[in-house]
């Protein structure tokens, strides 16, 4: 069986487990250990697989870390367990990052049997990193981070090949937080580097504040952009696009003659989230059994994201409200009234597939 079947069988047990597994034996054993035989190696065999590793650490006798996965007698990687439900964030990886220097082993993996980190040592050598270069989490699998939990399989693992992904995975990934952070809220070090490239007037305060919200929407619109191309080339050249602001990017450079700090401002209230757009494409692809997919379109506004078909503000599909903690999707009757459903993440849309599709059949029949 391919690993990624494996992992979807697992991840399918996963809210029973959560419920039933009520301490870290507990998680090890039902949760870690069937992850370790995903991977390939036999948890019963000690020649594969080490529970309770030993490894003497300075003065410190005894101290065992969870599970260590051998190759030639000599440890590869290194498992330390938190029980199920346990917030890895306020978790340090105390063990692994003490073990790690004596032993041979130069993977990390900090789990609470959902959620898997992987660590090695690129800041330092010998030094195990403060922050993983991968996470893996069993309930959000994504095809591309399948395949690089491939490269830690029994058949697979090739120590270098692990370190030279790490590099690539670990430095790509803090970029990509850096740039969110930055379209959340640009730094006053971005706004006056696109501002002097773009403005040549005099760079008040005034200004500055203004290109802080045009450099926001500018940097959202050009994602979004960027999106609605794949989008096309993907669906074909009639696909829609979906709304992301009332303005258009060119028109960031003429803002400040024509625009004043509150209206750009205002604008800059709305504008789709990556989360918007992956809510958006669930529906779209739940809908492409109902309607052509060409037909379902996004408008995005201040308070909710609206799910049309054709367009049409008389043809709501659905609405998407995920601006604030409590997320919840707007379903609509044959007399478009709304009832709103709460929404523990994203995936939890599929459960009203059924009520979807019977909504665009109304709009169909008529």
């Amino acid at each position: 069986m391919d690993l990624v079947d494996q992992l979807r069988i697992l991840s399918s047990r996963l809210p029973q487990l959560t419920l039933l597994c009520k301490t870290e034996e507990a998680t090890k054993h039902s949760m870690v250990m069937p992850f370790i035989r995903a991977l390939g190696y036999d948890p019963f065999d000690p020649t594969e697989v080490v529970p309770e590793f030993i490894a003497d650490v300075g003065i410190k006798k005894g101290e065992k870390i969870d599970y260590a996965i051998m190759r030639n007698g000599k440890p590869i990687m290194l498992f330390e367990c938190k029980m199920v439900g346990t917030n890895l964030d306020n978790e340090h990886a105390s063990q692994l990052f003490r073990y790690y220097h004596v032993t041979s082993a130069r993977i990390g993996v900090l789990t609470n049997g959902t959620l898997y980190r992987f660590f090695t040592d690129l800041e330092e050598p010998n030094k195990m990193d403060a922050k993983p270069f991968l996470e893996f989490n069993l309930l959000e699998m994504h095809a591309p981070t399948v395949e690089e939990v491939k490269r830690f399989t029994k058949a697979g693992f090739n120590v270098d090949d692990v370190l030279s992904a790490a590099v690539e995975l670990k430095y790509t990934k803090e970029i990509k937080r850096l740039l969110s952070e930055q379209m959340e809220a640009p730094s006053d070090e971005i706004v006056r580097f696109f501002t002097g490239r773009v403005y040549s007037g005099q760079k008040t305060q005034k200004v500055i504040t203004q290109f802080t919200d045009i450099t926001k929407r500018a940097l959202n619109q050009f994602v979004n952009e960027r999106i609605n191309e794949r989008l096309k080339s993907a669906l074909g050249p009639d696909s829609p696009t979906v709304e992301a602001s009332r303005s258009a990017a060119p028109a960031a450079v003429a803002a400040p003659v024509a625009t004043t700090p509150e209206a750009a401002a205002d604008e800059a209230k709305i504008i789709t989230t990556e989360e918007e757009r992956e809510a958006f494409y669930i529906v779209k692809a739940i809908l492409r059994e109902a309607v052509d997919p060409k037909r379902v379109v996004m408008r995005d506004q201040q308070s909710f994201c609206s799910v049309l078909l054709d367009d049409n503000n008389r043809k709501p599909l659905c609405r998407l409200y995920l601006g604030t903690a409590k997320k919840q999707l707007g379903l609509m009757d044959a007399e478009k009234k709304e009832e709103r459903v709460t929404l523990t993440e994203l995936q939890d849309i599929l459960k009203y597939a059924d009520r979807l599709k019977l909504t665009a059949g109304y709009y169909a029949t008529k």
